[in-house]
């Protein structure tokens, strides 16, 4: 049965707002401004940053329209290159999607730690306590069935971006005077500075790639995709740098290098002491959220490959009368806390995160030269194809390599780091040809 497209053009662009905006604008402003060393470069990795994620989700829209099949990344890997790599890429992800809930739970926590902890215990330590204390609370939660509505996820994207027009609003007023707190140039070259910021920008602007789940849900899509997605992101770099300058305006570089709380900081500026504390706790409750969310959605994808022979049937095991998939979301649980104990800091989360991410996005985006051959036949039947191929999808391609080798080379000052990344993908190959070896044939009935 054909499913018919219910999507307009502003479903798509709040789908695309609400993909891309989660907290990291709220940290990884501090980050960026400590790699750029400079406003020129930390303005210009966030402005490329937005046009590089446009190229990104239109390739991915692409790729959703010409193949759409529940799964995404999985099924799209498996189609265009083998069962084997689409496992190995999907592996790892699955493992980055633990890390993002860690390094987005680390902000949080970053947030609350002054008005929970003793002065003893404002460290990385206190961070770690809080961070894993939450997540095991979200379990304890999630195991007795109780799930987050669709609406609360509205709300809260709708509070997000209050909240980053009320951050906006600093630069009107005139009775606040700017920080002045000298900034510490970036070390290395230019080139260098800017793939490192692009680092933490290019985690911010994440989440666009979801667009490669609404290529047959859209009506008119060969007008309404590019122009959605051109409208979400263009409205997202408005924000962002609207943001930004803001935090620059008051903080200015050097503020923003030694403010991990960034929000909280702005608000405070205007509300005062108890504005502060008020922003804290609804940023905390929001990574809570956003931690939840993911809780409830990442076992899912365990359950896909369990479908499919490759992970043991346990991880297809739901629970009858809470609907919840206990084992799934144990194993998600638990990679989370160890991912924690053996990493308590944002910028050096992201760093994993990150290496992982470029791979595997720019993987799927290779993916859309082999699909277009394979799908020929759908050349001309009204789905949407970018305007500008091949240049779109290499241009993102391309930015995404240029970020991967800048994060590699930082692995050199800790040779671990990169043997424990190219492990991980090594332990997915081991995984699937392990799970797949006495797989035996389906007989014919």
């Amino acid at each position: 049965m054909t499913i018919k497209p219910k999507l307009n053009r502003f479903d798509l662009t709040m789908i695309v707002i609400s993909l891309i905006i989660g907290m990291g604008i709220f940290a990884t402003p501090s980050e960026v401004a400590i790699k750029a060393g400079n406003a020129w470069i930390f303005f210009g990795a966030w402005i490329f940053g937005g046009l590089v994620s446009l190229c990104g989700a239109l390739t991915f829209a692409e790729i959703g329209a010409r193949f759409p099949a529940t799964g995404g990344f999985y099924k799209v890997f498996s189609y265009c290159y083998h069962p084997a790599f689409a496992f190995m890429i999907n592996w790892v992800l699955v493992i980055s999607n633990a890390a993002s809930v860690a390094a987005v739970a680390l902000i949080g926590s970053d947030y609350i730690r002054p008005f929970l902890l003793p002065a003893s215990l404002q460290n990385d330590l206190g961070t770690k306590i809080i961070t894993i204390t939450s997540v095991m609370i979200l379990y304890v939660i999630n195991f007795l069935g109780i799930k987050m509505s669709a609406r609360t996820q509205t709300v809260l994207i709708i509070f997000k971006m209050a909240m980053i027009i009320l951050i906006c609003t600093t630069v009107f007023r005139s009775d606040v005077a700017p920080v002045a707190i000298t900034a510490v140039p970036h070390s290395g070259s230019v080139i260098t500075a800017f793939g490192l910021s692009l680092v933490a920008v290019f985690f911010t602007y994440g989440g666009y790639q979801q667009t490669i789940n609404f290529g047959g849900d859209i009506i008119n899509a060969k007008t309404n995709i590019p122009k959605g997605i051109r409208l979400g992101i263009i409205v997202v770099l408005i924000l962002y740098l609207s943001i930004n300058y803001a935090y620059y305006h008051i903080l200015g570089i050097g503020g923003l290098q030694q403010t991990p709380s960034l929000a909280a900081k702005m608000v405070g500026v205007i509300f005062g002491a108890t504005g502060y504390k008020i922003t804290s706790i609804m940023i905390f409750l929001s990574v809570l959220a956003y931690v939840n969310v993911n809780v409830l959605a990442n076992p899912r994808v365990y359950y896909a490959m369990a479908e499919d022979g490759i992970l043991p049937p346990i991880f297809k095991k739901v629970n009858p009368k809470t609907q919840v998939q206990e084992f799934g979301m144990s194993f998600f649980i638990a990679a989370i806390i160890v991912i924690l104990f053996f990493v308590a800091k944002f910028s050096e989360m992201l760093k994993y995160v990150m290496f992982f991410d470029t791979i595997g996005l720019s993987l799927a985006a290779v993916a859309i030269f082999l699909l277009r051959k394979k799908t020929k036949h759908l050349d001309g039947t009204g789905i949407f194809t970018i305007k500008w191929f091949p240049l779109v999808p290499l241009i993102f391609i391309i930015s995404y390599w240029f970020v991967t080798i800048n994060i590699f080379i930082t692995f050199s000052e800790n040779p671990y780091a990169a043997l424990i990344c190219l492990a991980a993908y090594a332990l997915g190959l081991v995984i699937y040809y392990t799970c797949t070896r006495n797989k035996q044939p389906e007989m014919p009935s």
